[in-house]
């Protein structure tokens, strides 16, 4: 599957993803969905505390062992030390094939390292498996931005908006796309 994925062609997964972003299968959670629901209408110290915990709770794969692998992965790329990261976070995914966000972080290491098709078919499989995960589709965007793609970042942006509407610096990030004349018919 190695030589598959260096070889996608990052802006036809990009599309992919952009659509994935708006559907998926994820398994429901009452409490997550109440969270979420919060998440929308609050003002935003409020949103900053529910969206922390929303994170908390989507970073729980409900394995120790998986946690620890998660939580070493995150510190390896921390550390600047992203091949690592990927050895650890890509035997997460291997065993957890179903925790999302093990695929959103494992995306965040192959961007590091420059790997922009790993990396967005590693965001597709994380948000196929949990489209509200914000964080995910903040990452989609900056990395649409990154590779030239300012629509489909402004529509990433946008979605982002309409789930969580404080997030990091992704309102910021739509209205200069905007001032810019990308994602205006949004």
């Amino acid at each position: 599957m190695g030589s598959l994925r260096s070889n996608l062609n990052p802006l036809l997964v990009a599309c992919a993803v952009v659509l994935c972003v708006s559907g998926g299968a994820f398994a429901a959670d009452e409490k997550l969905d109440q969270m979420y629901e919060k998440l929308r209408s609050a003002p935003a110290p409020e949103a900053a505390r529910v969206g922390k915990e929303i994170m908390q709770r989507l970073s729980n794969s409900g394995s120790p062992a998986m946690n620890l692998l998660l939580k070493r992965g995150r510190a390896a790329m921390e550390a600047g030390d992203s091949a690592l990261a990927i050895q650890l976070l890509g035997a997460l995914t291997d065993h957890a094939p179903d925790f999302a966000e093990g695929w959103h972080a494992l995306a965040v290491a192959y961007a590091r390292q420059g790997q922009m098709g790993p990396a967005m078919d590693d965001l597709a499989h994380s948000l196929a498996l949990d489209p509200r995960n914000f964080a995910a589709i903040y990452s989609l965007a900056a990395l649409l931005e990154e590779m030239g793609q300012p629509d489909l970042a402004a529509e990433a942006y946008a979605r982002l908006g309409a789930i969580h509407p404080y997030f990091d610096d992704a309102p910021l990030a739509l209205e200069r796309l905007k001032a810019e004349g990308i994602g205006s018919e949004l």
